[in-house]
């Protein structure tokens, strides 16, 4: 790493470098430590620090690997005061690498607050991929995969945790969910009385030996983890909602409204009368000339 670059590495009286060192966010197993990358294990042995989420849990992986890096803890409770402390080893010319107990450093973790805090610093970044949780699930998911939202973990303070449910009612993207396992029940019982009852797949301990995927509905999942307890840590991945079937539903809404008032309300926004005709005809899923033939009729 860089040996010649960080011989040359030169430190101002104020104690930042010259040529200031980098933050590698570097993606470690999510179960199977085979799965770590190699550029990976070279660049925790080359590093300075190693920046880890718990370092109990770090140990294990560095040790499998004969990693001897010096190891600090930076997480949720420290992930302040703790970044302004590598942010000055790093000014300092150090290169510090950031790992989380598992996957990629920055998903639903506190790295996200090092790197911002890092980039607005002037200091260099780069991100070594590899293992992730949410990506994985949704690969085995059988769910499309083209556009899909991330949402993490639901917040746990009720109010905000509907507004998170309510929005997701209406998302027409793969909806990805990660939840832990004496959460799950609760979980999978609000997404269906919330959501509806939709195609679903509940994802437990990923790559690791007893690794499963139960492609199956909503209901089907709750009904399955009422009945068995869940072990593991879970990711819940959903179909989104169709499009057809929020266009249906608002046509059915739209049925319950007076054609006249539903032109006059356009109409009060703005629109010219054929403009309004025409919104409220592609609004009810039917031709114009409907429209201007209910308007005559209620003229008449």
């Amino acid at each position: 790493m860089r040996a010649m670059e960080q011989g040359a590495k030169k430190t101002h009286k104020d104690g930042i470098s010259a040529h200031p060192g980098t933050l590698y966010l570097c993606a470690t197993p999510i179960g199977n430590l085979e799965d770590i990358t190699l550029r990976v294990i070279r660049t925790l042995k080359e590093v300075d620090l190693i920046a880890a989420e718990d370092t109990r849990n770090s140990r294990k992986l560095l040790n499998h690997f004969e990693i001897r890096t010096p190891m600090t803890s930076y997480h949720e409770y420290n992930k302040i005061e703790k970044a302004c402390a590598l942010i000055a080893k790093l000014q300092e010319g150090k290169d510090v690498a950031l790992i989380t107990d598992a996957g990629t450093p920055g998903i639903s973790d506190p790295g996200e607050e090092l790197a911002r805090m890092c980039a607005e610093a002037g200091i260099e970044v780069t991100s070594l991929p590899g293992a992730c949780a949410c990506v994985t699930a949704l690969t085995l998911s059988s769910l499309p995969t083209r556009r899909f939202c991330f949402e993490a973990f639901l917040p746990a303070e009720k109010k905000e945790r509907q507004q998170i449910l309510e929005e997701l009612r209406t998302e027409t993207r793969t909806i990805i969910l990660y939840e832990a396992p004496h959460r799950l029940v609760r979980t999978l019982g609000e997404l269906l009385e919330t959501l509806g009852d939709r195609q679903a797949s509940v994802c437990r301990e990923l790559t690791k030996k007893h690794e499963t995927v139960q492609r199956t509905s909503l209901s089907e999942a709750l009904a399955w983890y009422e009945a068995h307890e869940p072990k593991g840590e879970c990711v819940i991945v959903l179909k989104g909602r169709s499009r057809e079937q929020m266009r249906a539903e608002e046509r059915q809404d739209w049925a319950g409204i007076d054609i006249r008032a539903h032109v006059e309300l356009y109409e009060s926004r703005g629109m010219d009368h054929r403009e309004a005709m025409r919104q409220a005809a592609r609004d009810r899923g039917i031709p114009k000339r409907e429209i201007y033939a209910a308007l005559l009729e209620k003229a008449d």
